[in-house]
């Protein structure tokens, strides 16, 4: 069976602006799926979010639109292969002008950080030590 592929659809309010914030970050975009109104920013092989004008975004739905700058409509959390790769990616989205949402959460065997991006949606990077994660199953 062929890895199920996630396309997360995110509102945002400058396109231009998203689209630098996360060429920032580190991550690419694939043109076959991006025009005027929508980005596709490439995560990995299997994950996308889809950046969408707003009113793109009306496309798809008749409920209204939240503004995640004053509510939270979901988390979305991504995986790193390291401490450093949290950090990397953390401290990347805040000097590409995110915010720091929350400190840093370390337990030891898990470490993670959170970040706002320019539309205020939250996202959180995590790594897990793999060593832990074994024993626990």
């Amino acid at each position: 069976m062929p890895a199920t592929m996630i396309f997360v659809n995110l509102p945002v309010k400058d396109l231009e602006a998203a689209k630098t914030f996360w060429g920032k970050v580190g991550y690419s975009f694939n043109p076959q799926f991006s025009d005027e109104t929508a980005a596709c920013m490439v995560i990995s092989d299997t994950i996308y979010a889809m950046l969408l004008t707003e009113p793109k975004m009306r496309e798809f739905t008749k409920k209204e639109i939240a503004d995640a700058t004053r509510t939270t409509e979901a988390i979305i959390a991504l995986s790193a292969e390291s401490r450093e790769a949290v950090d990397a990616l953390a401290d990347a989205a805040i000097v590409a002008g995110g915010t720091e949402t929350r400190p840093a959460d370390d337990y030891g065997f898990m470490y993670g950080r959170s970040f706002g991006d320019l539309d205020g949606h939250l996202w959180e990077v995590v790594w897990m030590d793999p060593a832990q994660v074994e024993s626990q199953g």
